[in-house]
């Protein structure tokens, strides 16, 4: 089963003539149509086109050319803009939209020769933790589909973990790919911020947003990113920063010795899942074992993460979300003025949670309150990039949980915006600091749900996080397991 391979293993095949990019794109179609009925990960799929590239990716591989990624098929989060497709980011409001042009990801994946399989679900915007918010479906975690995939990225991790697809981009505004790949078992990486272009990314949070790859490996993670990165005259943040053989770098040399790595105090928070505390803790000594040295480190700002993560990216939604007037593009309810238009579209045409959000933004940008919100929470974040600032100094990278529990029930936490809040603790510090960080399975809990180790790293060294991450991976074998759908 082709579906089931790694993108390094199936281009090793390929390019031995074992297989064929046909033979795969056609069994990870198999496997979406026998599975994704109970995953749900899919809201459209480019049958036609895939296989089209296909065989152009097998007649360029028989004219000589070569790729890692050429003729690998890549699933795409839905708010990612592909020449001709649709880009709805599960919401009611681009129904029926068409992107005009290739995000700078997709432009680099086409480059790459990898085919564009389909775009797969997400909380509506990136807005959530469940993918529950999404306006178009229902996605499950393949472990067990009374339970949620996690998000924003759901359906991206959830096609990766159910071998849907052999690897998918998502983004991470506050752990949008770190804690669905934690729930769903697979391997999430988000870059360093301005390390991947965001053109053509739908904005929730632009001073956060980061596109990134899911994989079923540490190793494939590191390829994608390789052919993501790099700098961009669409995207003023893009940072012109050299991007490393990541891929190439990793070797079967698993030893940790000379590293030091570091474990946050505030990380193992109140009410942590004494399952999830085991397995990362368990985790840790699996390092220390490998050569590592561990070392305390603190972080005593990431107490206000939550908070200021919360106000900040709802500032930088309600400003982002308001060109979605019924204007220009997407659904269009008309009104006796523009003010009733806009008001009967963004009414029926956005769900509750971005609502929410875009009200809370408006509110803490408001004339009395920016201030005493907006302002305050720019200067905590900067104290929070500080404290990871001072304990680089001490360390090579970080260890922690993801998440403080594997995946819950859906509809566990529907009714209480605040607690699924809170299941992004653990991730929004990288985003706000801008640093890197990586989710790898490093357990399961006694349900059978996947738990994750997270790796933080100082801006642009991901390929120290990588490094810890494929010597761990390599050296257990959680990544191995797959759920039975």
């Amino acid at each position: 089963m082709l579906n089931t391979k790694t993108i390094t293993e199936l281009s090793e095949m390929l390019a031995a003539g074992e297989c064929t990019s046909v033979d795969i794109v056609n069994d990870v179609l198999a496997a979406i149509d026998a599975r994704d009925g109970q995953v749900g990960a899919y809201l459209t799929i480019d049958r036609d086109a895939a296989l089209d590239a296909a065989k152009e990716a097998d007649a360029a591989r028989s004219a000589g050319r070569r790729g890692t990624l050429l003729g690998v098929p890549i699933a795409i989060k839905d708010l990612l803009n592909v020449k001709g497709q649709p880009c709805t980011c599960a919401s009611k409001i681009l129904e029926g939209y068409t992107a005009p042009y290739d995000a700078t990801v997709i432009a680099k994946l086409r480059e790459a020769g990898a085919i564009l399989l389909g775009r797969v679900n997400m909380d509506e915007f990136a807005m959530g933790s469940s993918t529950e918010n999404s306006a178009l479906g229902k996605t499950s975690n393949p472990w067990n589909s009374d339970h949620v995939p996690g998000g924003s990225s759901g359906g991206s991790a959830a096609c990766v973990a159910a071998d849907e697809a052999v690897a998918s981009l998502g983004s991470d505004t506050g752990g949008s790919i770190r804690q669905p790949a934690a729930f769903c078992g697979c391997v999430g990486l988000k870059p360093t911020y301005g390390m991947v272009s965001r053109y053509g990314l739908t904005a929730f949070a632009s001073s956060l947003d980061q596109i990134g790859p899911l994989t079923k490996t540490v190793k494939d993670s590191a390829i994608l990113l390789e052919a993501i990165a790099g700098k961009d005259s669409k995207d003023s943040t893009s940072i012109d920063a050299k991007v490393p053989k990541l891929g190439k770098n990793l070797t079967d040399d698993h030893s940790l010795a000379g590293m030091k790595l570091g474990l946050p105090k505030e990380y193992f928070v109140e009410g942590m899942d004494p399952e999830v505390e085991k397995a990362v803790r368990d985790a840790v000594e699996h390092c220390k074992s490998l050569g590592a040295e561990i070392i305390d480190v603190s972080l005593p700002h990431s107490k206000y993460a939550i908070a200021v993560y919360y106000i900040i990216a709802t500032a930088e939604a309600s400003a982002n979300l308001a060109r979605f007037d019924g204007i220009r593009y997407g659904m269009r309810l008309d009104g006796k003025n523009p003010i009733e238009l806009y008001g009967k579209t963004r009414a029926a045409g956005f769900g509750s949670e971005v609502k929410r959000r875009v009200i809370l933004g408006t509110y803490v940008l408001s004339s009395g309150y920016y201030d005493a919100y907006y302002l305050r929470a720019q200067k905590v974040r900067t104290l929070i990039r500080n404290d990871f600032t001072e304990a680089f100094k001490q360390c090579d990278a970080i260890l922690s949980p993801c998440t403080p529990t594997p995946a819950y029930k859906i509809g566990e936490k529907s009714d209480d915006p605040l607690k699924m809040y809170l299941d992004d603790i653990l991730t929004t510090s990288v985003n706000l600091a801008g640093n890197c960080g990586m989710s790898i399975p490093c357990g399961f809990s006694s349900d059978g749900l996947p738990i994750g180790l997270q790796i933080i790293g100082d801006s642009f060294k991901e390929s120290t996080i990588l490094k810890v991450g494929h010597a761990y991976e390599q050296t257990t074998e959680w990544h191995c397991r797959k759920p039975k759908i």
